[in-house]
């Protein structure tokens, strides 16, 4: 990886959000992270994103004040946090990380009216307008059904709904969460993105969070940063930091593992001589190429252009497959070399439903596998 940051972002301060200059994050005097610079704006969402170890949590940490600097600086909303009371750092940043809090006999709506500490005064007394902003935070997250059951007996994704709701409570401008999803099934990670979106835009939030499951990561972010042993080692948008198999190298994974385009990541296919032919394209030989790889099936493929939909896949995932450049057209040699996977192959899958000018070759090869006697019922 790269020394030096690829800061594919306008170089622009922006004080008014969350900023870290040159900030150094470990445990004692041991460095986990080192050199980081960041920026957030009101209104924007970054997610950090990496290897396991690769020090986003730490980074976090430091950042919501959990851990402190050992070298550099945080600044919230243009001031240095330093400077700032505890009572001014917790009205301005919230933070839910994966450490789980145990408190004792305390319903989910207690941990949440927590969040409205730093407005009580010492002695901690909330009024009547700070059960409102406590029963907002728990709707707006979806906690009604586990507000007033013990928080120690909630499962894991209940406790980070209400965590959750509880930073929300705390009407802070920058907001820190370290792998918010986690715990969380598929119906309550959809819905917390969105509400994490809402909370960015409506409420000019900056938020700062870890996400693992990359294609998540590029529909809720405004801006990646790629963290690889310690560094930030990439800053732009998601379309950005998705291009030209940059996220292939820094998961170490191989050749079309990853789809760029959506951020799914894909199972390789077995590599050995192809015992079925698939005619597909326009994205009806994904299906196909899923079920052939879960059943331990080596395929080919063919003729894709490179342009084509099932194209990432199939380079990923086909034994053999026979291609083409982008908008290319298939000449006599192409035909030849998919007939002979043909007629190589036990049988043939066709997911296509309809040809036109634009697959033509498709057609001749689907004819040729009639023929041949190898067109096998696709019922995927």
């Amino acid at each position: 990886m790269p020394e030096k940051t690829e800061n594919l972002r306008p170089e622009e301060k922006r004080t008014e959000g969350l900023l870290t200059e040159e900030l150094s994050a470990g445990y004692g005097k041991r460095v986990v992270a080192g050199g980081v610079s960041l920026n957030v704006a009101p209104g924007e969402v970054m997610a950090l994103i990496g290897c396991n170890g690769a020090g986003k949590s730490t980074i976090l940490k430091t950042i919501a004040g959990q851990l402190s600097a050992l070298f550099g600086r945080v600044c919230y909303l243009g001031q240095d946090r330093e400077t700032l009371t505890a009572g001014e750092r917790a009205k301005r940043c919230a933070v839910v990380l994966t450490d789980r809090i145990r408190p004792e006999n305390m319903t989910g709506r207690d941990v949440v009216e927590m969040g409205r500490y730093p407005y009580t005064g010492c002695f901690g007394l909330l009024c009547d307008a700070d059960r409102e902003r406590a029963d907002e935070a728990i709707r707006f997250l979806l906690a009604q059904d586990v507000a007033d059951r013990p928080f120690a007996e909630l499962s894991d994704g209940q406790k980070q709904r209400l965590l959750l709701a509880r930073a929300v409570c705390q009407e802070p401008r920058i907001l820190v969460l370290d792998e918010p999803l986690s715990f969380l099934d598929l119906r309550y990670k959809l819905e917390i993105l969105e509400r994490i979106r809402v909370l960015a835009a409506a409420r000019h939030m900056a938020v700062i969070l870890s996400v693992h499951e990359l294609d998540l990561a590029r529909q809720v972010s405004d801006v990646l940063a790629c963290v690889a042993d310690g560094k930030i080692t990439r800053v732009g948008t998601p379309e950005e930091v998705f291009a030209d198999g940059y996220l292939l190298r820094l998961f170490n994974l191989p050749e079309g593992a990853l789809d760029g385009s959506t951020g799914l990541i894909r199972l390789p296919g077995v590599k050995r001589k192809p015992e079925v032919f698939v005619i597909c394209g326009g994205g009806s030989g994904l299906p196909v190429f899923s079920r052939l790889v879960r059943l331990g099936v080596p395929f080919a493929a063919g003729i894709l252009p490179a342009h084509d939909i099932d194209y990432p896949a199939a380079k990923a995932q086909a034994a053999v497959l026979v291609e083409l450049p982008a908008y290319g057209e298939a000449g006599a040699e192409d035909l030849r070399q998919a007939e002979k996977l043909i007629d190589a192959c036990g049988e043939v899958l066709v997911p296509l439903e309809t040809f036109g000018p634009g697959n033509r070759w498709q057609k001749e090869l689907a004819d040729y596998a009639g023929k041949c006697g190898k067109e096998a019922p696709c019922s995927v």
